[in-house]
């Protein structure tokens, strides 16, 4: 498994892609307060074109990237990776 994030600090969302065993799962959006859980993600569901410079990074799994929420860090964010455009 594996999930890219963005964060949209304005909206107080963060949204997430995610794939499992090299399948796609899809997008899933969550308020800061909330945790992803494998249930939010949906293959039909587009990640927004502002976010393209709000990339957090990559995480291994979901409670990873709960755990990371969780603890309000200071986001060092970045342009999306081309391969995920």
């Amino acid at each position: 498994m594996g999930f890219a994030v963005w964060i949209d600090e304005p909206g107080g969302l963060a949204w997430a892609q995610g794939t499992h065993e090299y399948r796609p799962m899809g997008t899933a959006v969550i308020g800061f307060v909330g945790q992803f859980r494998h249930r939010d993600f949906n293959p039909a569901r587009p990640r927004p074109k502002q976010l393209e410079d709000r990339f957090a990074g990559f995480f291994g799994s979901l409670e990873e990237v709960n755990a990371t929420l969780r603890t309000s860090p200071a986001w060092n964010l970045r342009r999306t990776p081309s391969h995920l455009k």
